[in-house]
């Protein structure tokens, strides 16, 4: 018998929570619809593959090299998709925003200059995503922070990367209240962004 593996996390705030600047009814269609059908496509994917029913989320996204060819491009896809909002969402908040603190901040400055240099950057990397994709901050290899982008729901981990920020910029995550303005979006993005979060998904990938 086929169990559902995975499902959808709980949602950690309200959908009006992050008003004005992500609105009420673009939370309750990413979350229910987008982020939904990505569940619902992995689990219909891996029917077949008990063997990767047993894996974890995490697994699968740092193994997107090892499965069978037949569901690879699926599960990349919807795994990925899974991963990443499961991951977005704790990194936004009601009142969110303002600056990082500890050990993140300190080593944005060390690496970027400053926290204006660091947000320029990552935002010009957001802006120039082309089509649908999702901008990040991420340990690399050698320990490093770096800002990069990957198209579509390509998870960072294919990379051997570590997620420590990551931002949506398919139109789904902003086009009620934003329509094509991207850069407005994005802007609107740091008054709702999560810093306990990020801090905790730095130390989590190793960060000093």
């Amino acid at each position: 018998m086929f169990f559902f593996v995975f499902v959808l996390p709980p949602l950690p705030y309200a959908y009006d929570a992050l008003e004005p600047h992500i609105d009420a009814r673009t939370m309750e269609i990413h979350y229910t619809k987008h982020h939904q059908a990505y569940v619902d496509n992995l689990n219909a994917a891996l029917k077949d593959y008990p063997e990767w029913q047993k894996k974890s989320l995490d697994e699968i996204v740092h193994s997107i090299d090892k499965l069978p060819k037949e569901i690879a491009t699926t599960v990349k896809n919807n795994g990925g998709g899974h991963f990443n909002h499961s991951f977005f969402w704790p990194l936004m908040k009601k009142d969110g925003g303002g600056l990082p603190k500890g050990s993140l901040a300190q080593a944005i400055d060390a690496k970027f200059g400053s926290f204006d240099k660091f947000k320029d950057e990552f935002n010009t990397a957001a802006k120039k995503v082309f089509g649908s994709g999702w901008a990040w901050l991420v340990i690399d290899k050698a320990g490093n922070l770096c800002i990069i982008s990957m198209p579509n729901q390509d998870p960072v981990q294919m990379m051997g990367l570590k997620p420590v920020i990551g931002l949506d910029v398919w139109e789904h995550a902003y086009y009620l209240k934003y329509q094509n303005r991207r850069p407005d979006y994005i802007n609107a993005w740091w008054h709702v962004i999560n810093w306990d979060q990020a801090q905790a998904n730095y130390t989590a990938a190793g960060g000093k």
